[in-house]
C-alpha cells in the first residue's frame, strides 16, 4: 500500500508538467493561428509572442481573445485597459446590473462631477462608487496636462474615470490589477505618446481613448 502511494506522489509533478506543458502548447497554437490573421490590429499579426500574452489574458478574464487585443495599450511603458474595455467588464461579469451615471453640481463649475453606481444581483444592494469633479481633475493636474482630454469631453471624461474608481473599489479582478489608459496618460509625462503593446517593435501611435 505504501508502495502504490510513494508511487502516486512520484508521478504527480510529472502529470501537473504536462498538464501545463498542454495548456502551453494550445494556448501557442491559438496565438500563432491569431498571428496570421488580417483581422486583428496590426501589433499582432506575424507576432505570436504578443498573440500569446493577448490568449493567455484572455483566459483568465475569460473574454474572446480579439477583445483583448482590442483594448489594451502600453502607454508610457505600462500596459493599460481602455475605459470601454473596463466598463464592458462590469457590465457583462454578472455581478451588477449594467453601471449607470449619476452628474451633480453646476455643468462648467469645478463642482460639477459624477459617480457610478449600480445594483449588486446578489442582494439587490445599490453599489456607489467615488465622486470624481472637474474641480479635482484640476488639483490632480489632469486636466491642463497637455493633450489631455478633459477641457474637449468633460462628461466622457468624467464617466470613464468614475467607472474606473467603482471597478477599483469593487471589482479589481476584472482588470487584473492593470490601469485604465486613461489613468496613465493623466499621471504621466507631458505630451503623452500611446505605443502598441509590443514597444520594442517600435512605436505606433494610437486613439488615447481606444475608441
Amino acid at each position: 500500500m505504501s508502495t502504490e502511494v510513494a508511487t502516486k506522489e512520484s508521478t504527480l509533478p510529472a502529470v501537473i508538467e504536462s498538464a501545463e506543458s498542454q495548456a502551453f502548447s494550445l494556448i501557442q497554437r491559438k496565438a500563432v493561428a491569431l498571428s496570421k490573421s488580417t483581422l486583428v490590429p496590426k501589433e499582432y499579426q506575424s507576432n505570436p509572442a504578443n498573440c500569446i500574452i493577448a490568449v493567455d489574458i484572455s483566459e483568465r478574464l475569460k473574454v474572446p481573445p480579439l477583445l483583448v487585443m482590442q483594448n489594451l495599450y502600453i502607454v508610457h511603458g505600462k500596459p493599460g485597459w481602455s475605459s470601454q474595455f473596463l466598463i464592458a467588464a462590469v457590465n457583462s461579469c454578472g455581478r451588477y446590473h449594467s453601471l449607470k451615471y449619476q452628474f451633480f453640481g453646476e455643468r462648467g463649475s469645478d463642482d460639477w462631477g459624477c459617480y457610478a453606481h449600480t445594483i449588486e444581483r446578489a442582494t439587490g444592494e445599490v453599489i456607489k462608487g467615488d465622486e470624481v469633479t472637474i474641480g479635482m481633475a484640476k488639483k490632480e493636474g489632469w486636466y491642463t496636462k497637455s493633450g489631455s482630454k478633459w477641457p474637449s469631453m468633460p462628461g466622457q471624461m468624467l464617466r470613464y474615470r468614475a467607472a474606473t474608481f467603482f471597478a477599483r473599489a469593487y471589482a479589481p479582478e476584472l482588470t487584473m490589477g492593470l490601469p485604465m489608459q486613461d489613468e496613465i496618460i493623466d499621471i504621466g509625462p507631458e505630451q503623452p505618446k500611446i505605443t502598441t503593446f509590443d514597444a520594442l517593435a517600435g512605436e505606433v501611435e494610437a486613439d488615447p481613448l481606444g475608441g
